[in-house]
């Protein structure tokens, strides 16, 4: 029989799920620690780097037996930070592409960096705290 949050309702997880999750968000902050320690952007190092690579495959594979506790939100919020700094480190690419837009696409990467920090660091913080992520109910 699964245990319940007395104030919010929800499936407690298994221990086993949240010391995953609390592995996956080292792994992202693993690559970020890397961009941060290179001459590399924090956001293409968080792309490009296989601990976040492993951590976004680990969220799919283990995403639906965090269904129904506040765990659910973290892989939520780990993917979408994933996927929209891909998206942001492609609109700083095609920016990079023309002589005039270089400027921007190293303003977008680095702030998609920040982001990125921000997202992994909070995420981690509210896990910690055995909160759902701060993210928007579906």
């Amino acid at each position: 029989m699964a245990d319940f949050d007395g104030q919010s309702g929800s499936q407690l997880p298994e221990q086993g799920l949240v010391a995953l999750t609390h592995a996956i968000y080292a792994l992202h902050a693993l690559t970020v620690i890397a961009g941060l320690m290179t001459s590399a952007l924090i956001v293409t190092a968080f792309l490009t780097g296989w601990p976040s690579i492993l951590a976004v495959i680990l969220n799919y594979l283990k995403a639906s037996e965090a269904r129904g506790t506040y765990l659910e939100s973290h892989f939520r919020w780990q993917i979408r930070t994933f996927w929209f700094a891909l998206l942001w480190v492609a609109v700083a690419g095609l920016l990079a592409v023309t002589i005039v837009g270089l400027p921007l696409a190293w303003a977008v990467a680095a702030i998609a960096g920040l982001w990125v920090l921000y997202r992994v660091t909070r995420g981690w913080l509210r896990l910690s705290g055995a909160r759902q992520a701060p993210i928007a109910a579906q």
